[in-house]
């Protein structure tokens, strides 16, 4: 299978690596000097998973092959973007998969692309960008996969693919609900190491943070239900606490970017939260305030 990886950062680096090691013929689309070091050097795996692997890389769309299967993994913000930009890597079969954090993703890809072909993968396993060519698998979770347009059987195809890699893959017949509990973790843990510097697991160490990661998932829980999302199960806190544990010595992808001075996907988790509240009547103060907060944040990282 011939694979393309759009927004080659730690997570979809990761996902990269685990499909060229299984033999298939990846493309890592990554920023400049990351792509350097990888084709000169290869792609160094550490951690949980350790793998060293060369696949092929390019820095702009027109220069990688069309692929059987394009995997997004850009930041939210830059999805709409990051899709105009892929037209030429979109073949009339190629499979779209958004492998992304956040509210929306899909929705936008399929203003690009037949939404029959158009997946989802949501994940807690905890990747870290350490330098160009380096990413460190940090904490082991779940990997699903599934149609937000009901294309089943084409899902379970795609899931069985990747798990030929060794990853432990589930296909999801909810995965508009599993998209959703994602978000909900995300927002449970993400702005608050963002804004207190601390790795995932250190937040269960702090009662004030326990009970603010509780006031965060009930508000979120909230507009899930009222958007009549299919949550799946009922204790999305103890999910939330649960991938804590898992991933306990990882830094998030918020806390990773602002430590690099870029912008986070908070819009697209507690904005979205927010904003969807809004349209619907329920009230969500917390998300509000850790939204600001991690803006608030970004602003200081930009002006040192």
């Amino acid at each position: 299978m011939r694979v393309a990886i759009l927004g080659a950062g730690a997570m979809g680096s990761w996902l990269g690596a685990l499909l060229a090691h299984a033999g298939h013929d990846v493309t890592l689309l990554a920023r400049r000097e990351h792509a350097a070091v990888v084709a000169s050097q290869g792609l160094l795996v550490t951690g949980r998973t350790q793998l060293a692997v060369r696949p092929k890389v390019a820095t702009r769309p027109e220069d990688a092959a069309v692929p059987d299967l394009l995997v997004v993994s850009v930041k939210a913000y830059d999805t709409a973007k990051a899709m105009r930009d892929a037209a030429p890597l979109l073949g009339a079969r190629t499979q779209v998969l958004s492998f992304q954090n956040g509210l929306g993703n899909v929705e936008t890809i399929s203003q690009s692309v037949d939404p029959r072909r158009v997946f989802a993968a949501v994940t807690t396993h905890g990747v870290t960008f350490v330098e160009p060519g380096h990413v460190e698998h940090a904490g082991v979770g779940y990997f699903r996969v599934g149609s937000p347009a009901g294309e089943r059987d084409a899902a379970r195809r795609l899931a069985a693919e990747i798990a030929k890699t060794g990853l432990e893959v589930e296909f999801s017949d909810s995965i508009v609900g599993e998209v959703w509990a994602k978000v909900v973790v995300n927002a449970a843990i993400n702005p608050l190491t963002a804004i207190t510097g601390l790795r995932n697991g250190a937040l269960l160490q702090v009662p004030a943070l326990r009970e603010l990661m509780q006031r965060v998932v009930e508000e979120a829980v909230d507009v899930a239900r009222a958007e009549e999302a299919p949550l799946p199960g009922d204790d999305m806190l103890a999910r939330a606490r649960r991938v804590a544990e898992l991933t306990a010595g990882n830094k998030s992808s918020m806390l990773q970017d602002v430590e690099r001075g870029r912008p986070t996907e908070i819009d697209a988790i507690c904005g979205e939260i927010v904003q969807r509240g809004l349209a619907r009547g329920v009230d969500t103060p917390v998300n509000l305030t850790l939204r600001a907060l991690v803006k608030g944040v970004e602003e200081s990282t930009r002006r040192r």
